[in-house]
């Protein structure tokens, strides 16, 4: 009778640890809705001297995004090897039917970020480190 409880026990912990992992694995950390891991999809599109038309992919990501949320970190783009003007016309590349607020259009600024206006969902990984790193 004990080993059927200590067996019981131990499958149950086991079963605990796999529905843990499975829900902390299933939190990405977003910024704007976008999934920080995908977001490398749309770095060649907004990169470079001749950068190449976005891809579906990102062109997806950039669909579901928050634009007026992502305006809160133009003037962080160039940290990133990022040229806002090229990240700002990503939508209308990819046919978006929202458009890009117009505070976003303005001269990036060199104005220090308000920690109140980052909208970071999910656990920490590296890209959320290195925009803390750079925002704060």
């Amino acid at each position: 009778m004990a080993m059927a409880s200590e067996k019981l026990l131990v499958q149950c912990l086991v079963a605990t640890l796999l529905l843990i992992a499975a829900v902390e694995g299933a939190k990405e950390t977003t910024i704007c809705n976008i999934p920080l891991k995908k977001l490398e999809q749309c770095k060649p599109a907004v990169t470079g001297e001749n950068p190449p038309p976005p891809t579906k992919e990102c062109c997806s990501l950039i669909k579901q995004a928050d634009l007026t949320c992502l305006c809160n970190y133009k003037d962080a783009l160039p940290a990133f090897q990022i040229e806002p003007s090229r990240a700002f016309a990503l939508p209308q590349k990819c046919k978006c039917k929202h458009a890009v607020p117009p505070q976003c259009k303005r001269k990036f600024s060199n104005e220090l970020y308000q920690p109140e206006s980052l909208q970071v969902t999910g656990r920490g990984e590296d890209y959320e480190s290195c925009l803390r790193y750079y925002l704060y």
